[in-house]
């Protein structure tokens, strides 16, 4: 049912099949009505939603108003936690269970934890508060040695350690087998030793790091046997105090395309059962190159010419566009693990240094770094570029993967530069233009493939804080940034048909904005529409607004076009993108209003 329904819809299907055997074990020993169980980042939930009364809507998962593809509150009662972002179950876990506690309730919370996200601070915050309160927690530890991309780092590769290793093995045989052969003493021996293999493995073994947290460690063991997994969990459920289990399992299990690539199945469109093969993509141009593709190129060309040029990811060198500038310039490439809020300071520290870091993170994940980067960048005035992928509406993962929120976030925070391209060609120039300049810069740019446009074959500057005007009009002004600049051409030109003439402005930095243009043409038309794909409030259309009233020049007619003050749902972009109103449709139909509205005022005015 997964495989099928992944492969119809898209969705994460290697951390869901690696986690089969561990979801019906935890749902056979525990009272999941009763007893939570928070699943760490939540895109491996997809047997839990089967097991609790979805399994008729499952067909749905992702669609628009289907069920979600994480944990949601709101679902079902059997999701105890909305997760979305990775290490935050053991805190939410630890809250619940000290919740229970305190209402001398008896039911558990368990922590379902990847490996990857163990490498975030937040999960060893939770572990050492756990510790402390010695309170009864169960965390399974899912290690698959993967996140988005294989793990890396000192305590991955800490956390990896295993007792069956082959050389291991073949030196305990050994062992045996000489304590075998020694009369009367070597079994005595032996027994001894069988008894002290538990310590052994503990401490050749993660365990005694987690042992050190006041944690009982229970493992590794096999996580795909059904047997030991419910024997541990129901030993588990009796001890008293926190336990972590250390549960070894394959991603993409029993699917062989993604056992053998578990990274480009881990979250993935449509595509064929049979090989494995995508069924391609409909976002944006049909033989457009993808933007993250466009940027990963681009910053690899720019590196070539300046040595200055670093690149960091958190645990998504694929996903970021960032393989081909790691095998270019690996010494010049860092993948810190999901760890946004490092990445953010090691950069800055990089930056003191004279080098050109280049941050590459989606939106929505550059939201856990925020205060690194109003504190250690942009305080500083150090130069740091943000990279922001999938900002916007990202489509089918819904509202904790939405980039949403970084216009509102960003363009308040002083010395920070803020840039979003029209179109696939504009990102490169601006790529160019961020390593160029001096001091923080974000650019951010959308899910999914460019428009398909020419693309220049050199780099060029743009000036700093210039828009561009692409269209003239008398009637109106619509004024877009980023993904939003090509439907208001196309509303334009709709409007156009009807006799009304737009002017559209490409305004290309959110911040500093271009307010001679702004301001000439909003005296010319009167009537000011901004559209952009991030929330309303604070916005780029707030920043607008609050340009022309300080310039004294509040046109009568002005309306904001935007993402509402809501959690966006999930959906394809283009179904959520109509809703919001920021498509051609959208925008063409706000104008008639707009100025239908203004032309009543004329008229009573008049009158």
């Amino acid at each position: 049912m997964i495989i099928c329904t992944v492969a119809k819809n898209g969705g994460h299907l290697a951390p869901n099949l690696g986690v089969v055997e561990l979801t019906l074990a935890l749902h056979y020993v525990f009272d999941t009505a009763a007893d939570r169980i928070i699943w760490d980042v939540g895109h491996q939930a997809y047997t839990h939603k089967i097991l609790t009364g979805r399994r008729s809507q499952f067909h749905t998962l992702r669609q628009y108003q289907g069920i979600s593809g994480f944990p949601r509150r709101s679902e079902s009662k059997f999701d105890a936690f909305g997760t979305g972002h990775s290490g935050t179950s053991i805190s939410a876990a630890l809250g619940i269970t000290v919740a229970k506690a305190l209402k001398e309730s008896s039911h558990r919370a368990i922590a379902v934890i990847g490996d990857g996200s163990m490498t975030g601070g937040m999960a060893f915050e939770a572990l050492n508060h756990a510790g402390d309160l010695n309170k009864n927690l169960i965390v399974v530890l899912n290690d698959n040695e993967m996140s988005i991309s294989p793990n890396v780092g000192a305590l991955s590769s800490f956390l990896s350690r295993k007792l069956s290793n082959k050389t291991l093995m073949n030196l305990k045989k050994d062992v045996e087998d000489f304590l075998k052969s020694i009369p009367g003493l070597g079994p005595n021996i032996l027994q001894i030793l069988k008894r002290s293999e538990d310590s052994l493995m503990t401490l050749l073994t993660p365990g005694m790091l987690f042992q050190a947290l006041d944690f009982h460690y229970i493992g590794p063991i096999k996580g795909h046997r059904l047997d030991r997994l419910i024997e541990t969990f129901e030993t588990a459920s009796h001890i008293e105090g926190p336990v972590l289990i250390h549960v070894m399992t394959q991603k993409g299990k029993g699917y062989k395309p993604a056992e053998c690539d578990p990274t480009s199945f881990h979250g993935v469109g449509s595509f064929d059962i049979a090989t494995g093969e995508s069924c391609g993509s409909s976002n944006g141009g049909a033989c457009a190159p993808s933007y993250t593709k466009v940027f990963g190129s681009s910053i690899t060309s720019l590196a070539e010419s300046d040595p200055k040029i670093v690149a960091i990811t958190a645990a998504m060198p694929q996903g970021t566009g960032l393989e081909g500038f790691s095998q270019r310039f690996p010494a010049r490439f860092f993948d810190v693990g999901i760890a946004e809020q490092h990445a953010v300071t090691f950069a800055a520290g990089l930056a003191t240094e004279g080098f050109k870091p280049v941050v590459a993170i989606y939106s929505t994940f550059l939201q856990r770094a925020y205060d690194q980067i109003i504190h250690d960048v942009c305080l500083q005035n150090l130069h740091v570029v943000f990279a922001m992928d999938r900002a916007g509406i990202v489509g089918e993962d819904g509202p904790t993967h939405h980039g949403a929120f970084d216009l509102s976030f960003l363009r308040h925070i002083p010395n920070m530069v803020v840039m979003a391209p029209k179109d696939e060609n504009e990102l490169r120039h601006m790529l160019k233009t961020a390593v160029e300049y001096n001091g923080p810069v974000a650019v951010r740019y959308p899910r999914g493939n460019g428009l398909g446009v020419a693309m220049d074959e050199d780099f060029h500057t743009l000036p700093m804080g210039k828009g561009e005007l692409l269209r003239e009009g008398n009637d109106l002004l619509l004024i877009a940034a980023g993904s939003t600049v090509h439907p208001a051409m196309e509303a334009a030109e709709r409007l156009e048909q009807n006799n009304i003439r737009a002017a559209v402005i490409n305004a290309r930095f959110i911040k500093p904005l271009d307010q001679e243009l702004i301001l000439s043409w909003t005296r010319k038309t009167g009537c000011v529409i901004t559209i952009e794909e991030n929330v309303i409030q604070g916005g780029f259309g707030s920043a607008i607004l609050e340009m022309l009233q300080e310039a004294g020049c509040l046109p009568k007619s002005f309306l904001r076009l935007g993402l509402p003050d809501a959690f966006v749902p999930h959906g394809s972009q283009k179904i959520i993108r109509n809703l919001c109103g920021i498509d051609a449709e959208g925008i063409e139909n706000a104008a008639y209003t707009l100025l239908k509205e203004r032309h009543g005022q004329i008229l009573r005015a008049i009158g």
